[in-house]
């Protein structure tokens, strides 16, 4: 599923407003956002798309981002996973610092290439960066890669399964919205979730 920011931001607010300020606009895009993925239903990747939206202030990467990562990763969350794409370099401050604040990190996918921004310490970084490159991915091949044992691996994998930055399979791990065999992320149809 894709969810373009700014045709959500245009549809709520403005038809011609491209900049996401003031925390009563980021509010009524994320409400918009979860309204389209409860109207889904089933556990899919969302990727929420940042490309058409100019500028992005703290409040409205608080409501947006953090507001639904947090009600991803909490305990009895909704099924699935999102992921962005269309960061670009005048939002990554403000969403850096609402991921911080809230010990929150994302999965973004910037030319084909899964990154991911925020709160992660050493070892999940490594394990996630392993995932990235080699899924899917067994527990033993990621322990084997890092060289530590495969009950601390699985801990870690555990970790950001919990976080959702990865999510497992009966092949192994996998960074959300990657094509099995492929470097990219899941095709779309072509047509944005309004």
């Amino acid at each position: 599923m894709h969810i373009d920011v700014g045709t959500v931001l245009r549809g709520t607010v403005c038809d011609l407003y491209s900049n996401l300020v003031t925390r009563p606009t980021g509010a009524a895009v994320r409400t918009a956002i979860e309204r389209q993925v409860t109207e889904i239903g089933a556990p899919v990747v969302t990727t929420i798309d940042f490309s058409q939206v100019n500028l992005l202030d703290f409040s409205c990467a608080d409501e947006i981002v953090a507001k639904l990562l947090l009600r991803y990763t909490s305990d009895g969350g909704p099924p699935g996973f999102l992921t962005f794409r269309g960061i670009h370099e005048g939002h990554i401050d403000p969403i850096e610092t609402v991921l911080e604040r809230h010990a929150l990190a994302l999965v973004s996918w910037h030319e084909g290439e899964a990154e991911l921004f925020g709160y992660v310490d050493d070892d999940e970084r490594d394990h996630w960066i392993v995932v990235r490159d080699a899924g899917p991915v067994a527990t033993e091949a990621v322990a084997q890669t890092l060289g530590v044992t495969v009950s601390f691996a699985e801990a870690q994998l555990a970790r950001l399964v919990h976080r959702r930055l990865v999510m497992r399979s009966d092949d192994g791990y996998a960074v959300p919205g990657v094509v099995h065999g492929s470097s990219g992320p899941l095709p779309g149809n072509g047509q944005a979730v309004q």
